[in-house]
């Protein structure tokens, strides 16, 4: 197919100091949970995306110097020359396929604890740390520190020339040590770094001057630098002195990588922040500069693309979320597939894999992080290796992965979905407040199944383990998802609580269903995640008192992970909804919660028409339990293999469905099954 013309644009190349990148494609510095000690399995995402189009493929933060030490959690280093190795690891495969490697390169500051290195760390003045509330602190830098860092940036600079990059970055953002000698909250220093608007860059200028002076003959300098200040505030933008420093800065480095100090917004889920919201920030950015500047914005959208260049906005189009999606989205635009392209949905379970200390995975994109470990490629897979026929039982995330997979490999596929829509969990969470963008899920994967000749869909099916024994199928994957529990059984609660077995007990999939419920309602949410916090949200908004009750701390604990939290508890302050943390409800007499300290044991009863519970799940396992119940039938009927596979074998989050419905496909007829199928990088002794 031919590329439509009103997206030539995007393919301009564009010139950045002594380098060219061959479009406007710019894959922005973004974690990986892979970082130092996963060369290859970083490698060959990073080729991924470089042979998927993008013009410019950046590292993760790359630590200069041990006392910028980020563990556990995972991150690039360029200490020394064997870092150089890992590195040109990265620049070779992405060089292969024509794109530019930039490498940011990192000086944490007071914020990072140096765990494994036990070095002090060292900021522009003595901090607690400020993120992990790690009980240490920085010392304050004196001139010879400043001197130290500005010599060991420039080492580090020399060897990422020596690994190969094209575009060397000065970071200055993000809360790390070099925004805080910019920010008139953190530096109160009296000498010539502290103080005015010219001594408070002045480290900044340094950076920049010494490491154009070492390596500007060769690598373009990037700065990533935040266009609001750090006073700004959800619905103020405080953006006077960033343009004054960046008019005193702005032709000095060869390109301007643009975010904001608000990492929630900048890095924000979809369900509180939407396409292109950086716009209002970086306005004045291109004013005031005319070397080329880059921003991010969750870009799905080719005409957004195109609409941010032409407002003189931006130069590049930042990624990280959407190169993660859809490695190959460049390349889709280029060649006209854009029904083919996996759009981000914005829920942020890639940043979660790095905040854990795990490599990134993503709901829309299965094979992410495991392109070098388990060889899989977002756009190959495997034809075939039988004539078998295949019937894939459910229709949700899982079932529609697997049969999509499963007739890009060329087999025959019969999915059976027992209700009258396809998408199963998907399909109805889609509908909470803010999760309307998670539809991409079960639309791309429906749209793909429906090109496909060789895919049969049956709605409104619901197959008995008979019917499944009478069809001649050869292979059976099950998929037939999970239920709430409505007894109060999770992580808290180990046996059935009193009271949980009356009439005035919800569940998610009630509360989803539209099942009516009265207020005043207590919600009990140890799922820790987004549930318990959207089905408040909605039954606030319908006019219903609602308390929310959790066992954890702050609400929706996990989605520190997301970056949700903050947003989520705020946003359900704001509503009204009334949380009672470090609780449990251990009994209810249908008209009153039993309400109970975690710590104390101490109870007491509050008010309440109803219960909603957002527990843990029941696997809908019983097709599959009949099934595999007599091996001998199943061989008379010539079933060779059933297999169950996402919810309905272990709930959990919607990207684990979707990966194990692709990898039930990849590995239908092969060897390449077992917990530990896939390479493991390990430390040579």
């Amino acid at each position: 197919m031919e590329r439509d013309p009103r997206y030539d644009i995007l393919f301009e190349p564009v010139q950045i100091g002594p380098v060219t990148a061959k479009n406007r494609f710019y894959q922005v510095p973004h974690c990986t949970g892979m970082g130092y000690m996963m060369p290859k399995t970083l490698a060959a995402m990073r080729e991924v995306k470089a042979e998927g189009g993008w013009g410019v493929v950046c590292t993760e933060y790359c630590s200069i110097h041990p006392t910028s030490d980020d563990s556990p959690y995972p991150y690039a280093t360029l200490w020394d020359d064997e870092d150089v190795k890992a590195q040109a690891l990265m620049v070779e495969k992405v060089h292969r396929h024509g794109a530019l490697a930039g490498v940011q390169l990192w000086y944490g500051g007071g914020g990072i604890a140096n765990l494994l290195s036990r070095e002090v760390a060292l900021d522009v003045a003595s901090f607690p740390s400020d993120f992990r509330n790690d009980p240490v602190q920085s010392q304050a830098m004196d001139k010879k520190d400043i001197r130290r860092l500005r010599r060991w940036q420039v080492d580090a600079a020399r060897r990422a020339v020596q690994a190969g990059f094209d575009i060397v970055y000065v970071y200055a953002t993000h809360g790390y040590l070099l925004s805080h000698f910019l920010s008139r909250d953190w530096n109160r220093r009296s000498d010539e770094y502290g103080g005015s608007l010219e001594n408070r860059i002045r480290l900044v200028r340094e950076m920049i001057e010494d490491t154009k002076a070492a390596v500007g003959h060769r690598c373009a300098i990037a700065v990533r630098f935040s266009a609001d200040g750090s006073r700004s505030t959800e619905g103020f933008i405080d953006s006077d002195e960033q343009r004054d420093m960046l008019g005193m800065l702005s032709d000095l480095p060869d390109l301007w990588d643009i975010n904001i100090t608000d990492y929630s917004k900048e890095m924000g889920s979809s369900r509180f922040v939407k396409e292109a919201a950086l716009e209002d920030y970086i306005g004045f950015v291109k004013k005031i500069t005319d070397k080329p500047v880059v921003t991010v914005g969750r870009f799905t959208s080719p005409d957004t693309m195109v609409s941010q260049i032409k407002k003189g906005l931006v130069d590049f189009i930042g990624a990280a979320r959407p190169s993660i999606a859809d490695p190959f989205l460049p390349e889709k635009i280029k060649t006209g597939r854009f029904d083919d392209i996996r759009e981000c949905i914005g829920c942020n379970i890639c940043y979660s894999g790095d905040s854990r200390g795990v490599p990134i995975r993503c709901t829309q994109n299965p094979t992410m992080g495991e392109e070098w470990r388990r060889g899989w490629h977002p756009e190959r897979i495997p034809q075939k290796q039988s004539e078998d026929k295949v019937l894939v039982v459910g229709a949700g995330p899982a079932g529609l992965e697997a049969a999509r997979a499963l007739g890009l490999r060329g087999y025959k596929v019969t999915l059976a979905e027992a209700k009258k829509e396809l998408g199963g969990r998907v399909a109805v969470e889609c509908r909470l407040p803010g999760l309307t963008e998670w539809r991409r899920v079960i639309e791309y994967r429906i749209q793909q199944i429906k090109r496909m000749r060789n895919i049969d869909v049956y709605l409104d099916s619901r197959l008995t383990a008979e019917d499944v024994l009478a069809f001649g199928f050869n292979r059976v994957v099950v998929a037939t998802g999970s239920q709430w529990r409505r007894d109060g059984v999770s992580r808290w609660h180990t046996s059935p609580v009193r009271g949980f077995e009356g009439t005035r007990i919800f569940t998610p999939d009630d509360i989803m269903a539209d099942v009516e419920v009265t207020g005043p309602v207590v919600l009990y949410d140890d799922d820790h995640y987004y549930m318990g916090a959207v089905l408040a949200e909605k039954l606030q908004a319908s006019g219903l008192e609602v308390t929310l009750v959790t066992p954890a701390g702050t609400v929706g604990d996990w989605s520190f992970n997301t970056v949700e939290q903050v947003r989520t508890q705020r946003r359900l302050l704001n509503l009204g909804v009334h949380i009672l943390t470090a609780k449990t409800v251990s009994g209810f007499d249908g008209d009153k919660a039993e309400i109970t300290c975690i710590y104390t044991g101490k109870s007491y009863d509050q008010t309440a028409s109803a219960i909603v519970l957002v527990t843990a799940r029941r696997p809908n396992d019983e097709l599959y339990r009949q099934l595999t119940a007599v091996p001998e039938t199943l061989a008379a009927s010539g079933i060779k293999q059933v297999e169950h596979i996402g919810d309905c074998r272990a709930p959990g989050i919607i990207a684990a469905a979707v990966y194990a419905g692709h990898r039930a496909a990849r590995e239908m007829d092969t060897t390449d099954t077992g917990a530990f199928s896939f390479r493991r990088e390990r430390v040579v002794v």
